[in-house]
């Protein structure tokens, strides 16, 4: 069965209760009637309430609500919160250089709004030293405090020893976040284009003053 509500012709009954065009209560009237004034108005008599009796019919443009809906569905898809679980891999004894890039990695991830699962994994001899993971899981954990918390404490499984930091903000906010952000800096880069035109407007300016003097 089509989800699309009957419009118009299509709608077989002898009366409605109609809706006017500004939201109005116009109240029961033939359907005919209701043709009639959705053709006077140039608009499409829309039935939005099938199973009321008499059904309920709205005076509207179909084709624009139709479009608005499409795009508040759309941008409510664009705005939905999906949890996700990123998976940042370390050895226990990480280089320097390398910790501090996994970090940045979480860092990002959390700010997102996304769940971080750690794995520390252990090699060889490494399986008899599990403390040195789960010091480094805890280096971790403090260094990103003011963005996460952890979720769910270390714990060994198998080779591997794992814990799972969550993000203080919610998706959503994150969202929200990252969309103000880049707005800014396109009114910033904007804004630049700007100053710099003008900055060439003032160039000409002063060439076109020093001109006479040069021809003379």
């Amino acid at each position: 069965m089509s989800a699309e509500p009957r419009i118009n012709d299509r709608i077989r009954v002898p009366e409605v209760r109609l809706v006017g065009p500004s939201g109005e209560q116009v109240g029961i009237v033939p359907l005919a009637k209701a043709l009639e004034l959705a053709q006077e108005y140039d608009l499409d008599l829309v039935e939005v309430a099938a199973n009321a009796r008499p059904p309920v019919c709205k005076l509207m443009d179909y084709g624009k609500f139709k479009y608005e809906s499409a795009m508040k569905a759309r941008e409510a898809r664009k705005n939905q919160a999906h949890t996700v679980i990123k998976e940042m891999k370390l050895r226990p004894k990480i280089d320097p250089h390398d910790y501090d890039t996994k970090k940045g990695h979480v860092v990002r991830f959390l700010k997102q709004g996304d769940k971080v699962k750690i794995t520390i994994m252990f090699r060889g001899r490494e399986q008899s030293r599990p403390e040195l993971g789960y010091r480094l899981l805890q280096r971790l954990a403090e260094d990103v405090q003011e963005l996460g918390f952890i979720e769910s404490n270390p714990k060994q499984d198998g080779r591997n020893m794992i814990m799972v930091l969550g993000p203080h903000k919610k998706k959503t906010e994150a969202m929200a976040e990252a969309r103000e952000a880049q707005a800014a800096r396109k009114a910033s880069r904007q804004g630049d284009a700007s100053a710099d035109a003008d900055a060439d407007v003032d160039v000409d300016a002063d060439e076109q003053v020093e001109a006479p003097a040069d021809a003379g």
